[in-house]
């Protein structure tokens, strides 16, 4: 590669900073990486990440199922407040309206240790579970989510403004990602056709 002056797509080095301390609230490991959901709104995994702007940084959410891989939420902001983890929890609940009880997963980041995210997730129905502290594997597929995003789009573009961005990852995450990339776990269907013929084939039973 070096010869032909190629290099690897990567994400973003971690931003410096300091690092550390306890999370004011820690629930327990209750997803144990069991990554495999054999039905939609059982459980959601979320995560934070950053996107450079000349402007500044843009932060964005995300919430996944897992059963399709598929993005029900996301939010972003210029600022990593709670609010921009339980807006895009919000999104996922008035997409989804779950009937059942959901597990949302997440690392043990302040946003999701916060009262306010503990008092959203308690009057909707929803259970928290957070990854070990420190380890990314917990959350692998939110973190692919992020590298797919990162690789695909936002490492080929140059965003002025952070609106430029957020316009940019509206049309990965809801004109291609959902409807069109095909996903190896979804038999290489995109999540919205995976979620649609399972829907289909409950109608056939």
């Amino acid at each position: 590669m070096r010869l032909e002056g190629l290099r690897s797509q990567t994400g973003y080095r971690r931003r410096p900073g300091k690092y550390g301390g306890k999370p004011a609230f820690v629930s327990p490991n209750l997803l144990k990486r069991q990554f495999d959901v054999v039905e939609p709104n059982k459980v959601w995994v979320t995560d934070i990440t950053y996107i450079r702007t000349y402007e500044g940084w843009l932060y964005l959410a995300v919430v996944l199922d897992l059963f399709s891989r598929q993005v029900v939420g996301w939010s972003m902001k210029s600022q990593m407040t709670s609010d921009l983890a339980i807006d895009a929890l919000l999104m996922a609940v008035w997409r989804r309206k779950p009937k059942q009880e959901v597990m949302v997963h997440s690392d043990q980041g302040s946003q999701y240790s916060s009262s306010d995210w503990r008092s959203f997730l308690k009057a909707d129905n929803l259970v928290a579970s957070m990854s070990r502290r420190g380890n990314c594997h917990d959350n692998a597929v939110a973190e692919s989510f992020f590298q797919l995003l990162k690789r695909e789009r936002i490492k080929r573009k140059i965003y002025t403004t952070r609106e430029d961005a957020r316009s940019d990852v509206f049309d990965y995450i809801e004109m291609f990602y959902n409807v069109k990339r095909r996903h190896g776990f979804n038999n290489q269907l995109s999540p919205v056709e995976f979620e649609k013929r399972y829907a289909m084939s409950l109608q056939g039973v």
